[in-house]
């Protein structure tokens, strides 16, 4: 009996590779497909199942929806210094309403991507709110990120979109949002993004506890954080390049968040001095956009003193925001009134 030859042998693996390479590119092709019409944070690019609610998820992937949502005309970007924002406080006192799209944990890179998501979704938007903290200081021109972010969610990028649908977690989600959309009884996380997380803190500990008693009233050290001592302020830079390209009918208003008395930079130390340095550069970036403010929530006042309106020191409580959200709206309203300053 003649036994196979090979070149035989050769041929039969070469089309098992053949088959094998296509039945992978089918389920890539396949599965690509399906994530994009399923489209699991509701992005927008497919509306085939958008279903105009929120799934319960983390904020990092529910701004997709929020800040395309065209309920909402306005907007508070940052991170958990300007959480406690209530949305429909601002909403009530000016007549806009709002979304929060502040995420824990993040910085400028991540809210200069979700400014422009917000804008890019919203032809006329009429008022954004952005924090401007200490993360705004940082010298690296890379504007570093601490935690992970879906960068590409908030992309223009159709090819960065596509490689992210490619994440095994992403995957699960196309799986979750399936599941979720033919549920009986769709659970729904609320529709302005709106959390007060002052009983997280309040289960971790009593806000009269030694641990929170002690991270208020460390004093701030004498030298300048490093990192964020300048001279350059590549974030403050960049910003500016946003600003001067957002519509000239949005009323900008910026926020320096309050900080603890005890956790301020003592005057004319060299952290006093860094961070005046990057004020000055922030202020210069505002100024690219014609209806823009500061709202300056570190400015000298009682309510600074008080450890009764703090976490910690750069974390305040639902008192102090509510009144830090009336500046806020006020802001708005004047800015809202006023012509554009030139550029």
């Amino acid at each position: 009996m003649a036994l196979p030859s090979d070149s035989a042998g050769t041929r039969d693996w070469a089309g098992f590779a053949r088959l094998f390479v296509r039945a992978v590119v089918s389920l890539l092709v396949g599965y690509l497909a399906l994530a994009f019409a399923v489209d699991p944070y509701d992005s927008g690019r497919s509306t085939l199942l958008s279903a105009g609610a929120v799934r319960p998820q983390g904020p990092r992937t529910a701004a997709a929806l929020r800040g395309r949502d065209p309920a909402f005309e306005g907007a508070v970007l940052g991170n958990s210094h300007i959480q406690l924002i209530e949305p429909a406080r601002l909403t009530a006192a000016t007549g806009i309403p709002f979304v929060q799209l502040s995420i824990p944990a993040i910085g400028p890179s991540e809210q200069l991507a979700l400014m422009g998501w917000f804008v890019r979704n919203h032809p006329r938007p009429q008022a954004m709110i952005l924090s401007l903290d200490d993360y705004w200081c940082t010298d690296d021109p890379t504007l570093p990120n601490d935690k992970p972010f879906p960068f590409w969610l908030y992309s223009h990028d159709p090819f960065a979109y596509a490689r992210g649908l490619l994440r095994w977690p992403v995957a699960q989600e196309v799986v979750g949002r399936i599941g979720w959309l033919l549920g009986a009884r769709r659970r729904q996380a609320q529709a302005d993004g709106w959390w007060d997380y002052e009983p997280d803190y309040r289960y971790l500990e009593s806000l009269d506890g030694e641990r929170f008693r002690a991270t208020r009233e460390t004093p701030a050290p004498e030298e300048a954080t490093p990192g964020r001592a300048g001279p350059g302020f590549p974030a403050a830079e960049r910003l500016g390049e946003a600003l001067a390209a957002l519509p000239e009918a949005l009323a900008l208003v910026a926020v320096l968040p309050p900080i603890y008395a005890v956790g301020r930079a003592r005057p004319g130390s060299p952290r006093a001095q860094a961070e005046a340095a990057c004020r000055s550069a922030l202020e210069k970036a505002l100024r690219r956009h014609g209806r823009s403010t500061l709202v300056d929530g570190r400015r000298e006042r009682p309510a600074l003193h008080d450890p009764a309106l703090f976490f910690d020191q750069t974390h305040y409580r639902l008192a102090l925001a509510r009144s830090l959200a009336d500046e806020i709206a006020d802001a708005v309203l004047r800015l809202r009134a006023a012509p554009p300053i030139a550029q």
